[in-house]
């Protein structure tokens, strides 16, 4: 494995919303930020592992291997317990590739209610994953936060399903709440921090 330090860090998505979150806790590392809406001509990995961690190392081995650049990417959705864990890994594909969240969002509810179970639990998990310029995979953090399923979407803040997770200790829904809170104490967050400990350690940061 070559350890030789980067000066670029890639952010494997084209999510925005992703890179609003991901780049706040990243950007007092000696590093360049950049994400994947720089390199057009690079096709979207599939993702076709059975689990966050897989789908993670698979998309940061895979666009390391194209940019030759260190790579963090995450695999993350929303596991609702009454669904037994549904959509789990398929949360971006939830119901069919060409759904919008809107959409996604009213299936899940209906399905909730579908259940017959008073049991709203769910958590939302994310798994990063970093790679080296050579595309092996040298780090993988994972972070979970716990709440409930809204009865109806509230918010406009965040993406996805935000807008119907209520975190654990709070009454807003992601979708509710200011970004400052949710880059504290949500999975990615928790995730991210991990991921970021890992990278001051390779600069000698803490």
């Amino acid at each position: 494995m070559t350890n030789r330090l980067p000066t670029e860090l890639l952010i494997a998505t084209r999510n925005e919303g992703k890179v609003a979150e991901l780049r706040p806790m990243l950007v007092e590392l000696p590093l360049s930020l950049r994400s994947l809406k720089e390199f057009p001509e690079i096709d979207e990995v599939e993702e076709t592992g059975t689990t966050f961690s897989e789908n993670a190392a698979l998309k940061a081995r895979s666009y390391a291997e194209q940019t030759r650049l260190w790579t963090l990417s995450d695999d993350s959705g929303l596991e609702v317990y009454a669904l037994g864990g549904a959509p789990g890994v398929y949360s971006a594909r939830y119901g069919g590739a060409d759904l919008s969240y809107d959409e996604r969002i009213k299936r899940l509810l209906d399905e909730l209610s579908q259940t017959g179970s008073d049991d709203r639990r769910a958590r939302f998990v994310c798994v990063i994953a970093i790679a080296n310029a050579q595309g092996e995979i040298i780090n993988l953090s994972t972070g979970t936060c716990e709440g409930t399923i809204a009865r109806a979407p509230r918010g406009t803040n965040g993406f996805g399903y935000d807008p119907i997770f209520v975190p654990d200790d709070y009454e807003q829904t992601f979708g509710e709440l200011l970004a400052e809170i949710k880059e504290k104490i949500s999975h990615r967050a928790i995730a991210l921090e991990a991921a970021r400990s890992f990278l001051q350690n390779q600069f000698s940061l803490t």
